[in-house]
């Protein structure tokens, strides 16, 4: 039940986000195109597209262009087709990175992104070479005074695997993937909110990297986050 402080790694990333609040909605409108293309615009059985919503809500989307995006995809209007990629590789000290896309050009994105690793003192991996080292997951993270009795009756309850309390007081509930709306609704129905809930890939180890490595590997993420075609990036760095 312990587990690293993530408090500083979600308040870096929400920065991170709203200074680039402009690119939000062009990830969530790929997210909804491709969830609506795979799954169908039924909201009742495609629970990727109602996490896409829910993003898409919270960057304060309105309802008519949320609707739109999920026309195109669907083939109710013409649009760009956007194909799934995921890159992986290393940074700083061997740490593991994982690079999802959304793209309608997989030449240029892959040329993107080697070269982000490459000038920031990374490397490009084969497939394969570091996915094992993540969980696909649900993931959420509830603020430092949360009460953690309560917290892991409800978690428990409503079947969640695991609790782990960070060394700052933060408290991450661990779910599979099947039922992270399950648990996500019983919490907030308990008035639990969380401050991150998403379906995610877990690093299942953390590699320690402090001073010039830390920021070396920052800007690495950085750089990675800032291109057009990337949708999210997973590491199992500990800055």
């Amino acid at each position: 039940m312990a587990g690293h402080s993530k408090w500083a790694n979600i308040q870096h990333r929400k920065g991170r986000q709203d200074e680039k609040r402009g690119k939000v909605w062009t990830r969530v409108i790929r997210e909804i195109m491709v969830a609506a293309r795979t799954g169908g615009a039924d909201l009742g059985s495609n629970p990727r597209l109602r996490l896409a919503i829910e993003k898409a809500k919270a960057a304060n989307m309105p309802a008519n262009t949320i609707q739109r995006n999920i026309d195109k995809a669907t083939g109710n209007l013409e649009g760009v087709t956007y194909e799934e990629i995921r890159y992986e590789g290393y940074g700083i000290a061997g740490a593991a990175i994982l690079v999802d896309t959304m793209t309608d050009n997989k030449v240029r994105t892959v040329a993107e992104v080697r070269h982000v690793f490459s000038k920031f003192g990374g490397n490009m991996g084969t497939e394969g070479s570091v996915a094992f080292q993540f969980k696909h997951c649900g993931q959420m993270i509830f603020a430092p005074g949360t009460n953690e009795d309560q917290l892991m009756e409800v978690a428990l309850e409503s079947g969640a695997e695991d609790l782990l309390t960070g060394d700052d007081g933060s408290i991450e509930v661990i779910t599979s993937t099947a039922i992270f709306e399950k648990v996500k609704n019983a919490l907030q129905a308990a008035g639990l909110q969380p401050e991150l809930a998403e379906v995610t890939m877990r690093a299942e180890n953390t590699i320690e990297l402090l001073g010039d490595d830390a920021l070396r590997m920052q800007k690495i993420l950085d750089a990675l986050e800032d291109l057009d075609d990337v949708q999210e990036v997973y590491h199992n760095a500990a800055l």
